[in-house]
């Protein structure tokens, strides 16, 4: 299993090279970057835009940028009527001066030593952006995949136990029912229902924690916490546990037909010790393989309307706002962040296959 981890490891290394150098190169081709926004403010008159333009270095060292069009013999759209000098200076202040392949090794290098740059407009490092939106991500991504699995694993082997009965076909409509429902509608039903939208002003609209959290006791911070919490993860949770729940249900139902499962009931064994004795280890390998994917989901993609609804700063929110803006530092230090975090998330799920199935040999498999 050792060998395998560590083959799995230096697999990753080639692995991010391609997603960054796919994304590095799909950038190229995005109108709108940096310098083109710095020239429409600078056409517009813009002050803050001209101060800024006068300090720092904007991230120089990061490498991405993109150009659109030929205007006036600028590649730069509105370009024309300014100082080509003063085109050069925003190039080189914002990195763009060199060739993109230099751009691009200058990336994998500081990447490799985990700097990923400065951001264009936050004035502040990737990292630091990252660390400080993570608490909210993480406390987002954590209650409700747990609340999910919790929910749809006991939910799913009744269900399978059940299947064609009347708790089965009950159950399964509210499945759908929750299904059908997109999160941030539900979201915005429980804002209605219980945070003073119009009935009841039970729980907060905005934040983690209350603005006063620090002078709590830390009893009454996780109370706080866990208050401010119900909403969001509720809304998250309706949405996510209905797959899993069939999922797992299917998986059962597949496992409990075959004929080991005929043998063990044929020797007299108990149903219980047959269902989580023998049909649960093998029912859950393909649980356990979409739960990289899951987790991933729920953390960063599942939450940008959350975030935006409940007022949360995390990392989806992040992510969106770098996309709109063209604040490509932090477009590529994130998803360099993710797409690790993916594949170190994919090596856990193969260790715990064989956690929960030690039939399981990746020792005598190829990568």
């Amino acid at each position: 299993m050792l060998n395998y981890i560590l083959r799995r490891l230096l697999l990753m290394i080639p692995t991010l090279l391609g997603i960054m150098f796919v994304s590095f190169v799909i950038i190229q081709f995005v109108p709108g970057g940096p310098v083109e926004r710095m020239i429409s403010q600078l056409q517009g008159h813009d002050i803050d835009a001209t101060a800024r333009f006068g300090g720092g270095n904007g991230g120089a060292d990061m490498a991405t940028g993109a150009t659109s069009g030929n205007n006036g013999g600028s590649k730069y759209l509105g370009a024309q009527g300014l100082d080509p000098e003063l085109i050069a200076e925003l190039e080189k202040m914002y990195g763009f001066d060199k060739p993109a392949p230099e751009r691009f090794w200058i990336m994998v290098k500081n990447y490799a030593r985990f700097d990923l740059g400065e951001s264009y407009y936050r004035d502040a490092s990737v990292v630091d952006l990252v660390l400080e939106k993570m608490p909210v991500s993480i406390s987002l991504g954590i209650w409700s995949t747990l609340i999910i699995y919790l929910i749809s694993i006991p939910l799913g082997i009744k269900k399978a136990v059940k299947d064609g009965e009347a708790f089965d076909i009950w159950t399964s409509a509210a499945v759908f029912i929750g299904y059908a429902i997109p999160s941030f509608m539900f979201a915005i039903l429980l804002i209605i229902l219980f945070a003073g939208g119009r009935y009841f002003d039970l729980f907060p609209l905005r934040g983690i924690v209350s603005d006063n959290w620090k002078d709590m006791t830390w009893w009454q911070v996780a109370l706080d916490y866990a208050w401010h919490m119900v909403l969001p993860s509720a809304a998250m949770v309706i949405s996510g546990f209905a797959g899993l729940t069939m999922l797992t249900k299917n998986s059962f139902l597949d496992e409990i037909g075959k004929q080991y499962v005929l043998t063990a009931r044929a020797k007299g064994l108990p149903e219980r010790q047959i269902l989580y004795g023998h049909v649960f280890r093998n029912a859950m390998l393909i649980v356990i393989a979409g739960f990289p994917s899951a987790v991933l989901a729920v953390f960063f993609t599942g939450s940008l309307l959350i975030e935006v609804i409940f007022s949360l700063d995390g990392l989806g929110l992040l992510s969106f706002e770098s996309v709109m803006n063209r604040d490509y530092p932090v477009v590529l230090g994130t998803l360099y962040i993710f797409s690790l975090m993916g594949l170190l998330m994919t090596l856990i799920r193969d260790v715990v296959y064989v956690l929960v199935d030690p039939r399981i040999d990746f020792e005598a498999r190829t990568v």
